[in-house]
């Protein structure tokens, strides 16, 4: 039964591209990550099959990466209970294990596993496609998530939701301490619009379901199919957090500069450091803050605290770019 979903719902395209070998140790492996692991028999079937099953996330070259991938992820989870830790801990430490992280530098956008690991770089889908791997390959149900782009017109961006009696995200190479369904996109993701299919929020599915995942780098293609999850996001109050992205510039070029956020009244709320260099310009410190509330930013410059003028954040996340002409001397005395 298993063959036969794997096989009906694959594209079209893979026919040609991958053979019975390949499926074959592709299943084997998805049915012993099952046997294996604690959670393998509480995944309903539907979910082992559209979630686990599948060799491919979008349309990425086809890598044989389950044996490599469970060697690689079985001793980080051996002593996991739940998914839901098991995940927690292969986002901690599968990326610095495989020595992949974040890059604008990364050859393309759907790179392959392997591609990825090669070069040790990859943008937010790469990054995605190597979490949904390691996490089908011990058996626990991931897909990739996306939106094509923000309301608020700052382009497309791409993680992973994984399943655990429910559906849960994390950004991919983002450990989050304090557990899922947390990441700096939680306020962007709130304002998705259904009404509108360039603002809502798609999850990859290997069976057909009606709809083709919106791929930015491939527009005409429809080869991957997905589920409509905008609902699961769009006017979340409990995600609607407020978050303060923050670049430092000199002229086009970022610097890394130290930075701290303080309250109106003189409190520091968090401390910083600005990223410089080829990182995406997406790729930033990101702080919480109140909407509504008044905050000021400050930087050390040639060991002199300079500080901005008071803004007010508001709800979501925005962000301020800050240069040396932005900044004034701090007052002898103030912190």
């Amino acid at each position: 039964k298993a063959a036969q979903f794997l096989v009906e719902n694959m594209p079209a395209g893979d026919r040609d591209k991958v053979g019975v070998v390949f499926l074959t140790e592709n299943l084997d492996l998805a049915m012993k990550a099952r046997e294996v692991f604690p959670w393998g028999k509480e995944i309903p079937e539907a979910i082992f099959l559209n979630d686990v099953l599948p060799y491919a996330v979008f349309d990425e070259p086809r890598d044989p990466w389950r044996a490599e991938f469970f060697e690689k992820v079985s001793p980080l989870v051996k002593d996991a209970k739940t998914i839901t830790e098991a995940v927690q801990i292969i986002n901690k430490r599968f990326f610095k294990l495989i020595n992949t992280h974040y890059h604008t530098g990364r050859k393309r956008t759907n790179q392959s596993p392997n591609e990825s690991m090669a070069q040790g770089k990859a943008t937010c889908t790469g990054l995605s496609i190597l979490l949904v791997d390691a996490c089908r390959a011990v058996g626990i149900p991931a897909r990739a998530v996306g939106i094509p782009m923000w309301t608020n017109g700052r382009g497309n961006h791409t993680w992973v939701e994984i399943w655990d009696g429910g559906w849960h995200f994390t950004g991919a190479d983002e450990y989050d301490a304090g557990g899922l369904n947390r990441g700096w996109f939680t306020g962007d993701a709130a304002k998705a619009d259904a009404s509108k299919p360039a603002n809502s929020i798609y999850a990859t599915s290997w069976k057909k379901a009606g709809l083709s995942f919106p791929l930015p780098w491939a527009a005409n293609d429809t080869s991957v199919a997905a589920v409509n999850v905008t609902a699961r996001y769009a006017g979340k109050s409990e995600m609607a957090k407020s978050v303060l992205g923050i670049r430092f510039f000199d002229g086009e070029s970022r610097l890394a500069m130290k930075g701290r956020l303080f309250s109106e009244n003189g409190e520091v709320k968090a401390e910083f450091s600005t990223k410089a260099g080829t990182a995406d310009l997406n790729d930033m410190p990101r702080v919480e803050v109140n909407a509504g509330e008044t905050y000021v930013l400050a930087f050390e410059i040639d060991g002199k605290w300079r500080k901005s003028a008071p803004f007010k954040a508001t709800l979501g996340e925005t962000m301020r770019d800050m240069r040396k002409s932005d900044l004034a001397p701090v007052p002898a005395g103030e912190n």
